[in-house]
């Protein structure tokens, strides 16, 4: 077995690793777990940490770096949202340019790589953000929200629309988690709880085949365990 260890942006994404995505690297000799990004100490608690949320980047690097000094023999990821990167991102204005969301997101991918400079870093920066693993079938938030059928069918015809929902946009209004938003109201204060529980009701395998660069991501991370054996 090979461990494993995520830096999430937010509980969220933490959640979908430690419920969802854990369990399938498991059939794949891979041992996976996920923490928050830390975003504030309390000097008078050492032991009260804040998680939760990417407002820079130097906060994530900081989190990385340290764990990685302390765990010597695990691998790493990551699992930031593209839509919100803070601007200190590493190649953050170069990767802007780019018009092709694709060619954007591995760039700052590598561009993490290059300044982490650790070969155990896998760098993960989610299309466009989470929820869009949940547009690969929305119609399993009827798991949840029964009450919002049209709502939902429509948020299915809104998926049916893209060749994958990992190229539904990132504006404020337009972000796949502001979609869901705009039709189901109530899943803006419950999805840290309710997003990983949908996500796992789709399944590791219909999301990957509709979130290509999802699906590149979890090849590299299953081929840890076949490396380990």
């Amino acid at each position: 077995m090979h461990r494993l260890n995520v830096l999430a942006e937010g509980q969220t994404e933490e959640a979908f690793v430690n419920e969802v995505l854990a369990p399938h690297l498991a059939d794949h000799a891979v041992v996976a777990c996920a923490r928050c990004v830390t975003t504030r100490r309390d000097r008078r608690r050492p032991d009260l940490v804040h998680r939760g949320g990417l407002p820079d980047y130097g906060k994530a690097r900081r989190d990385l770096q340290r764990w990685m000094a302390e765990d010597g023999s695990a691998a790493f990821t990551t699992m930031f949202d593209l839509y919100a990167l803070p601007s200190d991102f590493p190649g953050f204005a170069d990767a802007g340019r780019l018009v092709d969301p694709y060619a954007r997101v591995r760039a700052l991918e590598s561009a993490m790589a290059l300044d982490i400079g650790d070969r155990r870093l896998i760098p993960y920066i989610q299309l466009h953000e989470f929820e869009a693993l949940l547009l690969a079938d929305p119609e399993k938030l009827d798991w949840e929200y029964l009450e919002h059928p049209r709502s939902i069918a429509r948020l299915a015809a809104l998926a049916e629309g893209y060749q994958t929902p990992e190229l539904i946009n990132d504006g404020p209004d337009t972000s796949p988690s502001k979609r869901i938003i705009a039709e189901i109201p109530e899943y803006a204060f419950q999805k840290a709880s309710v997003g990983p529980q949908i996500a796992r009701q789709i399944g590791i395998a219909k999301m990957r085949n509709r979130c290509p660069h999802f699906a590149q991501w979890l090849e590299r991370l299953e081929v840890l365990g076949v490396r380990a054996g």
